[in-house]
């Protein structure tokens, strides 16, 4: 299984129109054949900071769910909301 935590700084003027699109990539990706797990977060401290939980099968998944038509109108509608690129951290699941 492949996880990747990614954190997303967010300009407040956007956070609204960020969760929106979110909530349409995320329910997509769920959809996908290979996700295990698809989940946003929002940090309690600082509600302008997000990381989504990314949990596929293996990388052919991982690969193929950045080739969706969902993830890429994401990528291409938020991008100018970030106060920072996204960050993608690629852990171990151990369990």
């Amino acid at each position: 299984m492949i996880v990747t935590l990614v954190h997303i700084w967010v300009k407040e003027a956007y956070i609204a129109d960020f969760l929106e699109a979110s909530r349409l990539n995320r329910e997509n990706s769920l959809k996908e054949k290979g996700n295990i797990r698809f989940d946003l977060l929002q940090e309690n401290q600082n509600p302008a900071k997000f990381i989504f939980y990314e949990a596929f099968k293996d990388e052919q998944s991982v690969a193929y769910h950045k080739t969706t038509s969902h993830y890429l109108r994401w990528r291409d509608t938020v991008a100018d909301w970030m106060t920072q690129p996204r960050e993608g951290v690629r852990f171990n699941y151990l369990g």
